[in-house]
């Protein structure tokens, strides 16, 4: 795979400096940021398994942490979603500016607590273009639900049926373009094999649709 940028990346997000890894495809239109649940970070197994299947599918991805180290030892932190929020808008920010990632389209892709985050920036961040949530939990974020204009898909397991609960009442909440999308005889993690392989399929079709071989106007 042809790449254009490929790096471990300092992203500066408000007063605090974050880790993340950066990969862009040569022929990228499109690059998906990745906001983690609680206790995970941007080396998470199941989100680099996503990212990969999006490589193949000519997509960029942005994997970082959205806490450092310090403020992770404060358990509360990972849930706080107003600070995940402000980091995830944080790097949007960064991302743009970044002449690697020019002419690009964003979506953000959540998991668990992480799905809040992504919903909650996209609310008010007119250059999130898609999201896709993973075992999401968007009821954190149920307030801002309306406000988003981005296409929304959300992925939950059939027997993670507290969070399809949840994931269902958002669902109505919701005003633009959306899909709920049950995967049958996954749990929470999708750990069950072939599951995530199934995950990464609705994921990029939808990733797709919006931000692939899709031109930016200039």
């Amino acid at each position: 795979m042809d790449l254009r940028f490929h790096q471990e990346v300092n992203i500066q997000a408000g007063n605090v400096t974050v880790q993340g890894e950066l990969i862009i495809p040569k022929e990228a239109s499109g690059i998906v940021i990745f906001s983690h649940g609680s206790g995970s970070s941007r080396f998470s197994i199941r989100n680099q398994k996503v990212a990969k299947y999006l490589h193949k599918k000519n997509m960029g991805t942005l994997l970082f942490d959205l806490l450092t180290i310090e403020e992770d030892k404060e358990y509360t932190n990972r849930f706080n979603i107003d600070l995940l929020t402000k980091r995830l808008a944080g790097a949007t920010e960064w991302l743009e500016r970044l002449s690697a990632a020019k002419d690009c389209r964003i979506g953000y892709f959540g998991a668990s607590t992480g799905a809040a985050s992504a919903l909650k920036a996209a609310s008010y961040l007119p250059q999130v273009k898609v999201v896709v949530s993973r075992g999401g939990r968007p009821d954190l974020a149920m307030n801002d639900l309306p406000k988003v204009e981005a296409p929304t898909l959300l992925i939950v397991g059939s027997l993670d049926y507290n969070v399809l609960q949840l994931n269902e009442a958002a669902f109505e909440k919701l005003k633009c373009e959306k899909k709920l999308e049950v995967v049958e005889g996954a749990t929470h993690l999708f750990e069950e094999p072939g599951k995530m392989e199934i995950v990464s399929e609705l994921a990029g079709k939808w990733f797709e649709k919006y931000l692939s071989h899709i031109l930016v106007e200039k």
